[in-house]
């Protein structure tokens, strides 16, 4: 039973990011699309047209309940 209840714990949890919010990121890998790949306090983000290692800034494009979508910006 408190499995199940861990289970619903984390599906209701909330993305630690929002649309339209700027943070900066290490990109940690690359996905099967060949986007780059970085994480925000364990969440996933998808960043396209980055390498590996990069530190980059990053605008938050969309956010779903287990991933999220950003494009590189340029800092002020």
């Amino acid at each position: 039973m408190e499995k199940k209840e861990e289970n619903q714990e984390n599906e209701q949890r909330q993305p630690p990011v929002k649309t339209g919010e700027r943070i900066h990121v290490k990109i940690i890998g690359i996905g099967k699309e060949g986007d780059g790949v970085a994480k925000f306090e364990g969440f996933v983000i998808i960043v396209p047209k980055t390498k590996v290692d990069e530190v980059l800034a990053v605008e938050i494009t969309k956010v779903m309940q287990r991933v999220a979508f950003a494009e590189v910006v340029q800092e002020e």
